[in-house]
């Protein structure tokens, strides 16, 4: 079973990038601990992250017929990507989309997203655990008969 792991615009930065919203994990922390938790639940995880709308549309695109779920992370492009959501919707594959903090006790434009309507489940400011926990619903949602 392979879960597509997406992280949008910005999330390379984290660690450095606000600590005080975002943690001090490092998305490369992030993915270690995500695949750790793949690994116990046999699962294999394709992890990626970028800062461009298209290169993020592509990659969710390639994952058709290849991934039993996706874990996203849309970052800023959660507030503004119609494209980005026409693509999971396109996939037909079950989506949990996790932002790190609570965009319902941030600014009012985070608190619309385009990725939820669509989504499974929405994990919001759990920090990088709600990766964990979404990871772990995309499996067991996979791996129901």
């Amino acid at each position: 079973m392979r879960i597509l792991v997406v992280h949008g615009p910005n999330l390379n930065l984290l660690g450095k990038r606000e600590p005080e919203i975002y943690g001090h994990q490092t998305l490369a922390d992030i993915d270690a601990d995500l695949r750790a938790t793949a690994k116990r639940l046999g699962a294999e995880l394709d992890c990626f992250q970028s800062n461009h709308e298209g290169e993020l549309i592509d990659r969710i695109q390639s994952a058709m017929g290849q991934a039993a779920g996706i874990l996203i992370n849309p970052g800023g492009f959660t507030h503004t990507s119609v494209a980005l959501r026409d693509a999971l919707v396109a996939t037909r594959l079950p989506v949990v989309e996790v932002h790190l903090s609570n965009v319902y006790a941030r600014e009012p434009f985070r608190q619309h997203s385009y990725v939820s309507p669509i989504a499974i489940g929405v994990i919001s400011g759990l920090g990088a655990e709600g990766y964990r926990f979404g990871l772990e619903a995309l499996v067991a949602r996979a791996a129901r008969p």
